[in-house]
């Protein structure tokens, strides 16, 4: 027989356990994955930015940005990602750490072909090399770590429109060991396109203040990218590194000093995944590489520099609100215009960003985050489904009119398949303090919940004219963390209103309605685990109008959850017919039985298994369909793995 090898989980090195112990986080696994997942690399080449950091020769981590469109970076074989990029072959402090000529003293050497390009193979297994994938138009993002295994790098020649010999044409073959997946918090939606450079070396210096345009720059940076590395990352070392994103609303980045003998920059770390993996970095090496772009001009910020990790009470005294903040102590400045290989066009804010908060020694008051409430919702019932889920009905009242003559705004509304997001911390904020034993998740937590809503709007409702009732969502959500204890324990008699900050979501994952004539030989598959079944539940009735030929629903869920089920099939007409229900778990027998009876008696299909890629495969012709993929991580894996190479949109209700 053969013997099945048992792969240990990555265990969180000692700064992330300190980390941890400093804020108290609850023992957890570490959920990054040894290699690249077939779903990660997938992920990756549909990101047109990818963010990487390396160590020069004196052992300094820089960060930059490569890309421009999709596909530039992607796997090419296993645990193998391939990058072809154009990048600031005389400035990008990464590209140049890459190609440092080899016994160089310095980067001002590099390898570089003319014509025959010249080959760098690093020696001692690879030079280390960590990245961030990043698509700001989806907010999806993928971290990844590794080793440089080749590259090259060419000039591009006078041909190339306003590049010039400052510009490079690289490639890179990078052998990737840790991949994991991040969360889509404080991300500002912008939509990429790429650009040749014309490199313009602004300002560089050591200990020198920076110039007023790279201040203006910070001041209005709603983003930026961060390398640190564990000890031992250095040349032939066993260590790793990490790249990772802040962002926030614009400004969020504070300048405490800027003047000759140096320059200091601060920012907080607002609540995120809990893993501490940049901040245990900097816990064991303080020195960490920032790259500041402005997506509108191209101009960017590379900075290199020592990370001081303030927490409770330093935190607070440097910038009020904070639990957790960053110093940066820049060792060294490098400031390029025109040096990005792209453009960024803004969509729309993340909603999580917190209002700025300003620096202890700066004047005035901070923003309240009401004040960006576009309406209120009050909570006007609930109904509890399943032993953990729920639907709550809130009805909305506009928010103050900011415009001429006050008053109040216009009612807000929302699209099929949209979220809304909803700010509780007018009820759950305790202020910010060090730790809170009692409740450890809500440490530097703003509160801010994302809800798929599961109605549709009022004017899409059978007889619900325009404006002739109060606008009632309904969201429909398993009962997990501070928010929705608050909804499902909340006295109904005593009035509860929660502003509301904004709607989002539905671009790229909005069904064909019925009747669309462009749409009439294709399929939706909309596949769901779970709750993930939310988003079809305000499109269902629309995309049935005329017939259900072309919706195949197929959906996993527990068990435990089947009411969930008879309440949505049931709810509208027609939608029973087209869906395939694979049910898992146990359960009360027969409280099972009688539900499972339900849902087919409505007319669905119930199987007491899991969904297989036959069944996938099965629902509408190749070529002829689009999936919509809404579920947890590893189902969602698992179905992009399935179904490469075919046009899949994925919706994540993880934030």
């Amino acid at each position: 027989m053969a013997q099945l090898t048992t792969v240990k989980p990555f265990q969180f090195h000692a700064g992330e356990q300190a980390m941890h112990r400093l804020l108290h986080v609850p023992p957890q696994d570490n959920p990054t994955n040894f290699g690249l997942p077939a779903g990660h690399g997938y992920r990756i080449s549909q990101s047109p930015l990818v963010a990487f950091g390396t160590l020069d020769q004196q052992g300094r981590p820089w960060a930059t940005i490569w890309g421009g469109e999709a596909g530039f970076c992607r796997p090419i074989a296993r645990n193998v990602l391939g990058v072809r990029a154009t990048a600031d072959a005389r400035h990008d402090p990464v590209l140049r750490a890459l190609f440092a000529t080899p016994g160089a003293k310095n980067e001002d050497e590099i390898v570089i072909g003319d014509g025959d390009d010249a080959v760098v193979r690093p020696e001692g297994g690879g030079k280390l090399l960590a990245g961030l994938a990043i698509d700001l138009d989806t907010r999806d993002r993928v971290k990844i770590a590794g080793r440089m295994l080749v590259g090259t790098v060419a000039r591009a020649g006078p041909g190339r429109d306003r590049g010039g010999d400052g510009v490079g044409d690289m490639q890179l073959a990078v052998k990737i060991e840790e991949a994991l997946g991040n969360c889509p918090k404080y991300l500002n939606r912008k939509r990429i396109t790429p650009r040749t450079p014309a490199p313009e070396l602004a300002s560089e210096g050591r200990g020198v203040p920076l110039p007023v345009a790279a201040v203006d720059l910070l001041a209005r940076a709603d983003m930026f990218f961060i390398a640190s590395a564990a000890p031992g990352a250095g040349e032939g070392g066993s260590g790793s590194m990490d790249t990772n994103h802040r962002g926030g609303t614009p400004g969020f980045v504070r300048v405490l000093r800027n003047e000759e003998g140096g320059t200091a920059l601060v920012y907080p770390e607002y609540s995120g995944n809990r893993l501490y993996q940049t901040l245990g970095n900097l816990h064991l090496d303080p020195r960490a590489g920032l790259a500041v772009p402005d997506l509108a001009t191209g101009d960017v910020l590379y900075l290199t520099g020592r990370a001081t990790v303030l927490a409770g009470a330093e935190a607070a005294a440097c910038m009020p609100r904070a639990a957790l903040a960053v110093r940066i102590d820049v060792a060294e400045a490098r400031f390029v215009r025109d040096g990005l290989p792209f453009r960024g066009a803004a969509l729309d804010d993340s909603p999580y960003n917190p209002a700025v908060w300003q620096l202890a020694g700066e004047a005035g008051p901070a923003p309240a985050d009401r004040d960006r409430a576009v309406a209120t919702a009050a909570l006007v019932s609930r109904e509890t489904l399943t032993p953990s889920i729920s639907r709550y009905a809130l009805r909305l009242e506009p928010g103050a009119d900011r415009g001429e003559g006050g008053g109040r705004g216009a009612s807000p509304t929302w699209l099929p398949g949209q979220h809304v997001t909803l700010d509780f911390s007018g009820e759950l904020d305790c202020g910010w303090i060090h730790m809170r034993d009692e409740d450890p998740q809500s440490l530097n937590d703003d509160f801010v919940r994302t809800f798929t809503i599961s109605c549709p709007p009022p004017a899409d409702r059978d007889g619900d004219a325009e404006g002739s009732a109060p606008r009632v969502l309904e969201i429909t959500a398993r009962r997990h963390g501070a928010a929705t204890r608050l909804l499902e324990r909340w006295n109904l008699r005593v009035p509860l209103e929660i502003p509301v900050l904004g709607f989002g979501g539905a671009e790229g994952f909005r069904l064909p309605a019925g009747g669309d004539a462009g749409e009439a030989d294709r399929t939706s598959v909309f596949v769901a685990g779970g709750v993930g079944i939310t988003p079809l539940m305000a499109q269902a009735a629309g995309a049935l109008r005329g017939g259900g030929e072309r919706l195949r629903v197929l959906w996993s869920l527990r068990a435990e959850d089947l009411a969930l089920a008879v309440a949505v099939v049931g709810a509208t007409a027609g939608l029973a017919a087209v869906t395939r229900l694979f049910v898992t778990g146990g359960g009360e027998a027969d409280a099972r039985r009688d539900l499972e009876a339900a849902v087919r008696g409505l007319g669905a299909e119930v199987l007491a298994r899991r969904m297989a890629v036959a069944d996938v495969l099965a629902a509408g012709a190749k070529g002829r369909r689009k999936f919509y993929c809404c579920a947890g991580r590893e189902l969602t894996e698992v179905l992009l793995q399935w179904t490469a190479g075919e046009d899949v949109a994925c919706e994540s209700f993880a934030y």
